[in-house]
């Protein structure tokens, strides 16, 4: 089952952090169709927020078709967003993991590699000096 984590410090609302980690689960064969998603109250406890933060949050992903709420019963996956097989995403994940510990032995912290990550993903350099006058 999902785990969902907040990010207070990212400026994304509450809600759209945990449509953004069940559409993670989704695309990365975590969660399929059929699956309980965690109940409002199961988030509730573990994150402490207001369940109306927990219900929008469905609602959205039923909106997309992603969810189906089934009252009495809970909320299920209704269809994935795999775009491959989980198996071709474990050596990607040792890859990264070990990247991820190549740039945290190089004195990075978490902001920074994800500055590094995002800014390499996105195709976007830093300006590289444009000489002296």
């Amino acid at each position: 089952m999902i785990k969902f984590y907040l990010d207070t410090g990212s400026g994304t609302p509450p809600y759209l952090q945990i449509v953004q980690q069940v559409k993670q689960a989704l695309r990365l064969g975590m969660l399929e169709k059929g699956d309980q998603v965690p109940t409002v109250r199961e988030v509730v406890a573990q994150l402490v927020i207001n369940p109306n933060t927990v219900l929008k949050a469905y609602r959205e992903l039923e909106r997309e078709g992603l969810l189906v709420s089934r009252p009495g019963l809970g909320t299920f996956v209704l269809k994935t967003l795999e775009t491959s097989s989980p198996a071709s995403h474990a050596a990607l994940r040792r890859s990264l993991g070990r990247w991820l510990q190549s740039a945290r032995e190089a004195g990075l912290d978490e902001e920074s590699i994800l500055a590094l990550f995002t800014t390499t993903f996105h195709g976007t350099q830093p300006r590289e000096s444009e000489g002296t006058a």
